[in-house]
């Protein structure tokens, strides 16, 4: 049995599976369909796509994370190079992770002297599965974040082919996840407020890039001809469409986005059509164990329980806030402006700075410090004016 969670799981994964002599061969496609089933690309792992079946009975999501992106890594390993050796390749995959030096996690810190190279691989792939739940609701689920891990394979596929990765190659492939994401929640004829939001939740949960606002309007501004692999495509209307199961469906107008979204990067439609019914199959036969699909709206029940978070962090914080919101008076002017009108961009950007700067000082708040945490900023100015006197809230005048 693995235990994902101690040193030591890699080599163990790949003893129990046995000496291997023959990679598995495959067709970018037929390897894009067989990882897609095990549910990776979607964000919750049903099975591993391994030669001897891994009993998960007992294991937490965590753990079930970190040996799905190790065993799709080295079957991508095994498709480009044709090769089995897998201290090969444990020492590509850290090459490759010293290369893309994603911006959540500093790799020096990370990797000590004393490690060997499988224990250097444990913690990277540890960090890289490592989810929003210190700010999201653990019931949310980790969908998202997970669901973005299959950059990861993309980029080493990259480097296993060219010994480089393109610069700022991760970069816009987020862009253009979060863009199509947004472009396609666009098509609902039923838009929802908690649209916005779920476009928030894939802005916090990715790796390379930072946001502050999706401007693109349609499908000719994506720029997505610098996409040339089929999976990367494929990956593409993936996400697409499994942002607009928000809400459980995919209606006509949704459908078609995708249709249009597959013209535009010279995807054949039937996979759009073989895309939307593996979805559904997916999702029918493992609704039940998805948080993330057990609420009437999940994403609404994340800002359920964020705000409900953020109430508890100010209401205990309350005197210590207060002191620190009396030292910066220009803070609290324009907290006050925000209860009767919209900022600007440069005092939203003063507002967020100097928030972020007075949730270092507290403890409890360092919360909004964390990755994606900013996202939890427009919840904390919502509540912070009722804790202000009066006179700086022009709205009691």
């Amino acid at each position: 049995m693995i235990n994902a969670s101690a040193s030591g799981w890699i080599d163990k994964f790949f003893v129990d599976q046995g000496p291997i002599t023959l990679p598995n061969v495959y067709y970018p496609e037929d390897f894009y369909k067989q990882i897609r089933k095990t549910g990776f690309v979607y964000g919750h792992i049903v099975s591993f796509n391994t030669r001897k079946k891994i009993d998960t009975k007992g294991w937490i999501s965590g753990e079930v994370s970190k040996v799905a992106l190790l065993s799709t890594l080295f079957n991508a390993f095994e498709m480009v190079t044709q090769e089995v050796d897998y201290k090969k390749f444990i020492s590509k995959a850290l090459s490759f992770y010293k290369i893309i030096h994603p911006e959540t996690f500093n790799l020096l810190k990370k990797i000590l002297p004393e490690d060997n190279a499988s224990q250097s691989l444990e913690k990277l792939i540890n960090e890289r599965v490592k989810t929003n739940e210190n700010i999201i609701s653990k019931n949310f689920s980790h969908i998202v974040t997970n669901a973005l891990l299959f950059e990861d394979v993309l980029a080493f596929m990259h480097y296993l082919l060219h010994s480089e990765i393109p610069e700022n190659y991760l970069k816009k492939l987020e862009e253009a996840i979060i863009s199509v994401v947004s472009l396609a929640l666009k098509t609902k004829s039923s838009p929802t407020k908690y649209d916005d939001l779920l476009i928030k939740l894939f802005e916090a949960s990715v790796r390379f890039t930072k946001f502050s606002k999706v401007n693109v309007q349609n499908l000719e501004a994506l720029q997505l001809d610098y996409f040339t692999s089929v999976l990367e495509r494929y990956y593409l209307i993936e996400m697409a469409g499994l942002a607009m199961w928000s809400d459980e469906k995919i209606e006509q107008t949704e459908a078609s986005f995708l249709y249009d979204l597959a013209k535009v990067l010279k995807v054949d439609s039937d996979f759009v059509s073989e895309s939307i019914k593996s979805t559904d199959g997916f999702i029918a036969t493992n609704k039940k164990e998805i948080p993330y699909f057990n609420y009437s709206n999940p994403v609404k029940h994340f800002y359920d329980q964020a705000t409900q978070t953020v109430v508890v962090l100010i209401s205990r914080n309350k005197n210590r806030l207060m002191k620190e919101l009396s030292q910066s008076g220009e803070l609290v002017v324009l907290l006050a402006h925000s209860t009767h009108r919209d900022l600007d961009e440069k005092e939203k950007k003063k507002v967020k700075k100097q928030l972020l700067d007075i949730c270092k000082t507290i403890p409890s708040l360092t919360i909004f410090l964390l990755p994606g945490g900013s996202l939890l900023l427009p919840i904390l100015i919502k509540f912070i004016p009722k804790l202000l006197p009066s006179a700086f809230n022009e709205n009691l005048e």
